[in-house]
């Protein structure tokens, strides 16, 4: 289930976020597997981990299982993988200085090697891993998360454009 055929192959030792085109994508003039558009992340502070509770970054296969967030603006805070109504501001992070905000949109991944990012206690999908935005003043280019992908506002919102529900998403570590 890849409609569109489009690839993201994500580098944590990089800090990097790849989309992987296909000829027939949308807006795409790539041959297959050529690189469309890349970006810098900051994935787990923790490092690269599967386990339930290790604020690590999973490795593997994994897909996009759900988008959230389309036409919001950008900013909009996500509580719960809902919209609160609100767009986050400075004084929003004075009140919650360590809360991993989560903003503009959500690609919510779902691993696909059962017993090491799938089922059991390293299921990427219910450990809430996403690829998502983050406040413009988090530093990109270095891990600092707590287990996400973490992008610019603008870019995850050009990525979420870009690929739909079921697109491969390659995460090494």
């Amino acid at each position: 289930m890849n409609p569109g055929g489009a690839r993201i192959r994500i580098d944590i030792p990089g800090q990097t976020l790849t989309l992987l085109g296909d000829p027939d994508g949308p807006g795409t003039d790539a041959g297959a597997g050529a690189e469309v558009a890349r970006y810098r992340i900051s994935s787990a502070a923790a490092g690269v981990g599967e386990i339930n509770g290790s604020y690590r970054t999973p490795r593997g296969r994994h897909l996009i299982r759900a988008k959230i967030g389309g036409g919001a603006p950008l900013g909009s805070v996500f509580v719960a993988r809902r919209l609160s109504g609100e767009i986050f501001t400075t004084k929003m992070r004075e009140a919650a200085p360590q809360r991993d905000w989560i903003l503009t949109r959500i690609l919510w991944l779902s691993g696909c090697q059962p017993g090491f990012n799938r089922l059991g206690t390293v299921d990427s999908m219910r450990r809430y891993i996403y690829i998502h935005g983050a406040p413009d003043d988090v530093e990109m280019g270095r891990p600092g998360s707590r287990g996400c992908i973490r992008m610019r506002n603008r870019d995850v919102a050009d990525l979420f454009e870009r690929v739909a529900v079921g697109t491969p998403v390659d995460i090494h570590g």
